[in-house]
């Protein structure tokens, strides 16, 4: 007996990590639907036979997919995946105001979940969209119910246990309405992914210098450092040096790290061979934005670095202009070895 052949809409589809994921399961993803029209090139060539449709999803009427896909309502094989953009739970990012328009993303998506009633719901977001006092999620539950959505699993969970590579904490909820479903989420693994099963030599990845320019499309690109920066990094020590290895000398230490030993150790730090990288956010190429140095060499992470540990294949092509345009496709993404697992999981049900 074959098995049931299905198929995703990826709303907030950004570069397309989690289409990527889920085409790997076996799930064929009709659509990405994002705002940001620097994502398209590079979702659509990764993702072949996947549309990206750039608009915002409040803008986007209930029935496109039905006049332009021919999607039918009540397909139980039919799966809606909102990962929607999350800085306004975010602990990273404190200017509320300034993201109060990710705050209700959710009920935009639930929208789609109310025309279409597809057999199951997937949703990604950042912690605090559980802890939050503002936050929408009780209300998206509730709508979720509404619709009959009663099946559902959620939890924060921590990705290094599920074969990538960073501490990166995440809020994961699988829904569906189809009753005699034992719903789960996808089962943790017995040890954590560390960083030197990843990159390094061994995985080919030369050693190179700050400022190196790879023109290949492996994108093995890491930022410039002036001068300044550079002799902060060759000063902090190999594996998970930190930025206080040149706290007491007056050329490198910032001022207004003065006095404030215990806070942002993270800053100019080094990341550990034998311990997860820190998540990975837009900022990843930077020194001064995380723990986000080598190891061992005097630089910040490649562009390529940093995917792998998206993991995002090797052969997946950023098609972007600059080094800042491509960590944000890498850095908002959902890595794509979590999303094949959530694909795995629904089409083993």
């Amino acid at each position: 007996m074959s098995k049931k052949l299905y198929k995703a809409i990826d709303f907030f589809c950004g570069g397309g990590g989690m289409t990527h994921g889920l085409c790997q399961a076996g799930i064929k993803v009709i659509a990405g639907v994002d705002f940001d029209i620097d994502a398209k090139e590079t979702y659509e060539f990764n993702n072949p036979g996947s549309r990206f449709i750039n608009t915002d999803i409040k803008r986007l009427r209930s029935n496109y997919f039905e006049k332009h896909f021919h999607l039918v309502k009540n397909d139980d094989s039919l799966i809606f995946v909102g990962c929607s953009p999350c800085q306004y739970y975010s602990v990273i990012n404190t200017a509320k105001t300034k993201s109060v328009k990710s705050k209700n993303l959710l009920m935009s998506f639930a929208r789609f979940i109310e025309y279409y009633n597809p057999g199951y719901v997937v949703v990604e977001n950042v912690p605090g969209i559980m802890t939050n006092k503002d936050s929408i999620l009780p209300k998206f539950l509730k709508r979720l119910s509404k619709l009959g959505y009663n099946n559902v699993v959620y939890k924060v969970i921590n990705l290094c246990k599920y074969g990538v590579p960073q501490s990166r904490r995440r809020f994961s909820l699988i829904a569906t309405r189809i009753e005699g479903v034992k719903l789960s989420l996808p089962k943790a693994d017995d040890h954590i992914s560390i960083l030197k099963d990843f990159i390094g030599e061994e995985h080919g990845f030369h050693p190179i210098n700050a400022g190196y320019k790879d023109a290949t499309d492996f994108n093995h690109t890491a930022a410039r450092l002036n001068d300044i920066c550079l002799k902060r990094i060759r000063k902090t020590k190999t594996d998970g040096g930190c930025r206080l290895d040149w706290a007491d000398d007056p050329e490198l230490q910032l001022p207004c790290f003065v006095g404030k030993d215990s806070s942002f150790k993270d800053t100019f730090g080094r990341m550990w061979w034998n311990k997860p990288a820190p998540t990975i956010t837009t900022k990843f190429f930077s020194l001064s934005n995380g723990r986000f140095g080598h190891p061992t060499e005097d630089r910040a992470i490649s562009i390529r670095e940093g995917a792998t540990l998206q993991t995002f294949p090797s052969t997946y092509v950023f098609k972007t202009k600059s080094i800042a345009a491509t960590a944000k496709l890498i850095g908002n993404a959902v890595p794509c070895e979590y999303a094949r697992r959530i694909g795995d999981l629904i089409i083993n049900l």
